[in-house]
């Protein structure tokens, strides 16, 4: 197996950027998730409840974070955070600390979705812990919904396909690395593997929700909640949730690049 894929959402519910290799970090791929939107009261916002964030486009050029959509002048965000006001922000049952990224920032955000909206940032000092029931002591993730990096294989997303009438591309489920392999769902069940020289340990199957019914390209819900409600005919667990893809730790750093070998080294 090999490594097809590799991306990173530097705006967490926004567009991926799709990288030719990437450092792996503590807490993930460097600049993944490390911005946020978040409401008045600091809850923390995606494109579950405001599709239009799906249509938002990211890049990095310069020291700088370039973020555009259609009908907006392009935002400027520099790389390297200055002192700015520290606050706390939720992000499902956690809170942690995050960094304002200015009232240029916000007025750009709550101008495009039409709500009052604050984008944070997540500096590398400051740190929000992995659910202990999955991982270690000092694990960390960024703005993820709970881990630092998600992988899919394409036998998964293929098998899914035969099963759709209308096929959906492997953006839908927003993974940082994608394999290519010939098993369906092998990922399940991968505990630890390498990808080139980086050890993976892969802690949680990813329960998925109404975000893969948004089209990447259109910003618009499937009316059928396609393709959750196919996934849920066969990916559902008696405890509950519809499973589609693993949740992984680093447990080493190094550098993963496009056409690196996958070696599974432990199975459930």
């Amino acid at each position: 197996m090999k490594l097809t894929e590799i991306n990173i959402y530097p705006v967490k519910s926004t567009r991926r950027i799709a990288l030719d290799e990437s450092e792996v970090l503590a807490r993930g791929l460097p600049w993944d998730r490390r911005w946020m939107l978040v409401d008045a009261q600091g809850k923390f916002m995606t494109a579950r409840q405001h599709p239009a964030l799906a249509m938002v486009d990211t890049r990095l050029e310069n020291e700088t974070l370039h973020v555009s959509v259609a009908g907006q002048p392009e935002l400027m965000l520099p790389l390297q955070a200055s002192e700015c006001e520290v606050t706390k922000v939720t992000v499902w049952r956690d809170q942690c600390d995050a960094m304002s990224a200015g009232a240029e920032a916000d007025a750009w955000f709550s101008d495009y979705l039409g709500v009052e909206s604050h984008l944070v940032r997540m500096t590398d000092d400051m740190v929000r812990g992995v659910d202990q029931d999955y991982g270690q002591a000092g694990d960390e993730v960024s703005f993820a919904d709970g881990f630092p990096m998600l992988l899919i294989t394409e036998a998964s997303l293929n098998d899914l396909n035969t099963r759709l009438e209308q096929p959906v591309s492997m953006r839908r489920f927003r993974p940082n690395l994608v394999v290519d392999g010939d098993v369906p769902y092998a990922e399940d069940n991968w505990r630890r593997f390498r990808i080139g020289s980086v050890e993976f340990e892969g802690v949680k199957n990813c329960s998925r929700c109404i975000f893969t019914t948004i089209d990447p390209d259109t910003g618009i819900k499937h009316p059928g909640t396609e393709p959750l409600r196919t996934l849920s005919q066969y990916r559902r667990r008696p405890e509950g949730g519809v499973y589609f893809g693993q949740n992984l730790i680093p447990r080493s750093g190094g550098v993963v690049r496009l056409g690196d070998e996958v070696e599974v080294i432990d199975k459930a």
